[in-house]
């Protein structure tokens, strides 16, 4: 996917149209982008674990041992940064679209 290095877009900060510039922000892994995450199978575990069978939904069940990455996603979504030329103030991407490479044109 090729994306313009400048493009002219609303800066919220200016409150008009300026020159942004454009880059890609550096890739996190889950552990620091959200670090209170965890698998659901360890969240059974720790939950779940020595409150005895019977009616407590999903903590009554027992975790689940292999995990398969079943209907994995093979490319990542963009996350771009916008720089505004004028107050150098950044603002990121509202949703990004998913590719597989980004190439700065």
């Amino acid at each position: 996917m090729k994306i313009p290095k400048v493009t002219k877009r609303h800066c919220k900060h200016c409150r008009k149209h300026t020159e942004h510039k454009v880059a890609e922000a550096k890739k996190k892994g889950r552990s620091t982008s959200n670090p209170l995450s965890r698998f659901g199978s360890r969240r059974l575990l720790d939950r779940g674990a020595n409150r005895g069978a019977g009616n407590q939904g999903k903590f009554s069940k027992p975790p689940i041992k292999n995990w398969r990455s079943t209907g994995k996603k093979l490319s990542k979504k963009t996350d771009l940064r916008y720089t505004c030329n004028a107050c150098k103030k950044t603002s990121a991407q509202h949703s990004g679209v998913r590719a597989k490479k980004i190439e700065m044109v």
